[in-house]
């Protein structure tokens, strides 16, 4: 119902203030912040909200260790501000993290507690902790996984950990709450012009087919990888900006490291970070950070990722993870700016985000990370005013609280990820007490979380609940297809559709799930 009601905006004649298209970090950052400062705004997205790059991180909020290493104070003290007021805005879905670097030599405990020291600091009032160093024996109890031999001790630091889609929903969820309208499953297609400039585009709605002409003061392209994509739409001689780069994580058993604290390996054989960090009693180790010629919504890793990752942890826990002790594996591209020279390493490329204006006036933002979504967004949207010429008008978003807000979340409940919206979680179980039945009771997910996913959550297929509305396929890609019957089932009802719908729902689901689960063990 909700779904046929923001249709219903894009069918008038009315001229939006500002159309951002992709429903990414950047996309729903730029929108949120458009909204908030009352401009007319729609956002479109092709397929599912956070689909691609941004609900396939290594879920942290941080600072940029990496960043600080390679001398790019700025990019720091930005991520680290923008770090502290994700915590204050969406507590319920941001927490501090304790990291642990093992340290096998003489020099590693001193140089990182200097340098981690110096990273704290950069944070002022927005620390999230002292960096300290651990003796031999504090090491051990905090992380008795850890490899025991020549071991010297460690050094702890702070820094934050999330849940990428969730935050993504509450963000789409905030974006319509304060006035604004985000369409999912509505591609773009083409720009309507006038006199050589862009005043609007042409998008179908990918459900029923129907085509929309919409017109727009100005054009966001924030779509990630695929900003050349969009970019050529306006121009088809316009030069590529974007040079994806794939990362992959692993998912395996939280035994494996034995600790609430996650561990970062600083430098690997090929001179990148790999973490392993606990998340939904589970352990993600990555990250990859490998070129790739062209962006695609699916990326697939390679059995070299795999295995580098397995090897690199296992350089460092006592016990070795290996191929069959995989739940799942997930890839994603990161969308940076292309590098001037050919050789140029996507590992040394800085994160910064860049903002970009056609002589169309269609503006492209490119770069930036989960961390600095809000910055990217206030940025990019002080540049859509000067370019449409609309009305100045100051940014709210850094004390704005996010859909779900609420502090001291009991983690002891499974569902504590839905922050307030877990009273009306439960009142629908108590009206229908069998979606308090567990589809899951490994994974903790319940048939209530479907329903609510479909309700409230803009989840139009089986993928959008147990890919991003759930974590299922993430977290276990085995037992996401199991479960996948019911939910097809669960979905059908609350959508009216019928058994066909379902029978597809499943098979595009099951084959997508080839992608997660390791075929070979």
């Amino acid at each position: 119902m909700e779904r046929r009601e923001l249709l219903k905006s894009i069918q008038s004649d009315n001229i939006w203030d500002v159309i951002v298209i992709g429903g990414g970090a950047t996309g729903l950052g730029a929108a949120l912040e458009a909204t908030t400062r009352s401009y007319k705004t729609l956002l479109l997205e092709q397929s599912d909200f956070t689909m691609a790059t941004s609900s396939r991180s290594t879920k942290l909020v941080h600072g940029g260790v990496r960043y600080l290493a390679q001398g790019d104070i700025f990019l720091v003290l930005e991520a680290l501000k923008e770090r502290g007021l994700l915590l204050k805005n969406a507590p319920h879905l941001v927490k501090n993290q304790t990291f642990l670097i093992p340290s096998y030599n003489w020099w590693t405990k001193p140089f990182y507690t200097l340098g981690l020291t110096f990273y704290n600091f950069l944070s002022g009032k927005l620390s999230f902790g002292w960096s300290l160093p651990f003796s031999r024996n504090k090491t051990i109890l905090k992380m008795p996984a850890l490899i025991k031999n020549k071991l010297r001790g460690g050094v702890i630091y702070h820094d934050g950990q999330f849940d990428d889609s969730r935050l993504g929903i509450n963000l789409v969820q905030t974006i319509i709450e304060k006035g604004g309208t985000a369409l999912n499953y509505v591609k773009v297609n083409s720009f309507l012009k006038n006199n050589g400039k862009i005043s609007g585009l042409v998008a179908t709605d990918q459900e029923t087919g129907e085509e929309y002409h919409i017109k727009a003061k100005v054009v966001l392209n924030a779509t990630g990888v695929f900003t050349d994509e969009i970019m050529q739409k306006d121009n088809p001689e316009a030069e590529h900006i974007v040079k994806p780069s794939q990362g992959v994580h692993i998912v395996i058993d939280k035994e494996f490291l034995q600790s609430d604290y996650a561990l970062m390996i600083p430098r690997t054989p090929d001179g990148r970070v790999l973490f392993a960090v606990p998340w939904y009693n589970r352990v993600i180790l990555g990250t990859t950070d490998i070129p790739k010629d062209k962006a695609c919504i699916e990326p697939v890793a390679t059995d070299e990722e795999i295995d580098f990752i397995l090897e690199t942890a296992g350089r460092y826990l006592e016990k070795k993870p290996t191929r069959a002790d995989v739940k799942s594996v997930f890839a994603g591209l990161r969308p940076l700016a292309a590098p001037k020279k050919e050789n140029g390493k996507t590992k040394e490329i800085s994160r910064k985000h860049k903002i970009i204006s056609s002589k169309s006036g269609l503006v492209s933002i490119i770069g930036g990370k989960w961390t600095t979504y809000r910055e990217m967004g206030e940025d990019v949207v002080d540049k859509l005013c000067a370019v449409a010429g609309l009305a100045e008008s100051e940014s709210v978003t850094e004390g704005l609280h996010i859909h779900g807000y609420k502090e001291d979340v009991n983690k002891e409940n499974p569902l504590y990820p839905y922050g307030s919206d877990l009273d009306e979680i439960e009142k629908l179980i108590k009206a229908k007490p069998e979606l308090g039945e567990w589809l899951s009771e490994e994974l903790k997910i319940n048939k209530a979380q479907v329903v609510w996913a479909v309700k409230k959550e803009y989840a139009r297929t089986v993928e959008d609940v147990l890919s991003r509305r759930a974590r299922a396929l993430i977290l276990d890609a085995k037992e996401s297809v199991r479960i996948a019957p019911v939910v097809a089932d669960i979905m059908a009802d609350e959508l009216a559709y019928d058994e066909k719908w379902k029978k597809d729902q499943l098979l595009k689901f099951n084959e997508l799930a080839k992608n997660y689960i390791l075929n070979n063990v």
